[in-house]
């Protein structure tokens, strides 16, 4: 358990120690959340995806001030934590229990990293 959290925070590290990503890489980030997070939390990252409320607990608002602030305290961490342990069996089984079949997918550093820059980006003009 300790080293999965030193893996997570090291992660985040290495997120934010990188340049900027390019539009390319913007892009990528948004297709990943379209592709794979925009089911639950929605286009709009305020959890209105159609399983947002077939989950258990329902799916959160990510633009709120709370959700904000973790993701200014822990840049990279949180994306990246939720990713790689989906807080226990949630995700899997909401997507099993509603029918859908996501793709496998190996995650790359670029991959985490453009999706937090993606959903900071969106997240800072929601409001």
């Amino acid at each position: 358990m300790k080293a999965r959290a030193l893996c997570i925070a090291s992660l985040g590290a290495v997120l934010l120690s990188q340049a900027s990503p390019s539009l390319a890489q913007n892009t990528n980030g948004k297709n990943l959340f379209t592709q794979r997070c925009a089911m639950c939390h929605g286009a709009d990252i305020k959890g209105t995806g159609p399983l947002a409320k077939k989950s258990n607990p329902p799916t959160p608002d990510l633009t709120t001030a709370a959700f904000k602030k973790r993701l200014n305290d822990y840049p990279g961490v949180i994306v990246s934590s939720v990713i790689l342990r989906p807080n226990g069996d949630l995700i899997p089984r909401t997507l099993r229990e509603n029918g859908v079949k996501l793709a496998p997918h190996s995650w790359t550093v670029q991959d985490f990293r453009d999706l937090n820059k993606y959903m900071v980006d969106a997240i800072s003009k929601s409001r």
